[in-house]
């Protein structure tokens, strides 16, 4: 393992204990700064849009864990800038993050990450980003099986590339950014739960026979994708 790279660690983020909404709306105000400001966004936008041009007139799009839906609605604004109609969705576990995704709008709907409550094939695209890293072993299998199982055409999966470098670069520049101290502490203890390209690989060939194309992202980050 590159000397830059530590060994991967669960922590404990303090937005996953403290339900505050209050707490949890201004926290994700921060990371959607950092989505804009530090690759989250392009990650998603550069491993989806081949497929997004490919997909007609008209396609659907689902986001676990997607916070305040900041980045389902990047991608509803890309794909309208080729001229498709992309319905997205957005779910997450928390009641105040779903009513927030109204705002912009994204469709929100409030449901368990590891039990869809879709069918089979009900989305072109399926995607999640800065979520895997909060599951250990078990329920970050079962979280691709979900995906893989509700998905029609790609699945994308962004997340975090561990490094000392990421780590210490995002509590430096949380300070001027103006970020929550909760959001800071979470943030790298993010960092500290990604993952290595391989790692995410073996993660998802392991639980859906997939090999997954994978890719190191600008900001410290990694993408896997593959077809259903």
């Amino acid at each position: 393992m590159p000397i830059l790279t530590p060994a991967r660690r669960r922590g404990v983020e303090w937005l996953d204990i403290d339900r505050d909404p209050v707490l949890q709306r201004r926290s994700h105000r921060d990371i959607a700064l950092a989505n804009r400001l530090f690759g989250g966004v392009h990650a998603v936008q550069a491993e989806l849009a081949p497929w997004l041009r490919q997909s007609g007139p008209a396609a659907t799009l689902l986001d676990v864990g997607t916070g305040t839906g900041d980045i389902p609605e990047r991608l509803r604004k890309l794909a309208a800038s080729d001229r498709i109609s992309l319905q997205v969705y957005g779910l997450d576990g928390r009641l105040e993050l779903v009513k927030a995704t109204r705002e912009r709008p994204v469709a929100g709907v409030c449901g368990d990450a590891l039990a869809l409550p879709f069918a089979a094939g009900a989305f072109d695209f399926v995607i999640c980003s800065q979520v895997l890293h909060h599951f250990a072993f078990e329920g970050a299998h079962q979280l691709v099986r979900e995906m893989h199982r509700v998905a029609r055409r790609r699945v994308v999966i962004a997340d975090l590339r561990r490094s000392w470098v990421a780590a210490a670069g995002l509590w430096l520049v949380s300070f001027p950014l103006g970020f929550h101290k909760v959001s800071r502490h979470d943030g790298v203890v993010s960092i500290l739960r990604g993952f290595e390209g391989s790692e995410l690989r073996d993660l998802v060939r392991n639980a859906v026979g997939v090999v997954p194309e994978v890719r190191r992202r600008m900001g410290w980050r990694v993408t896997a994708s593959w077809t259903p």
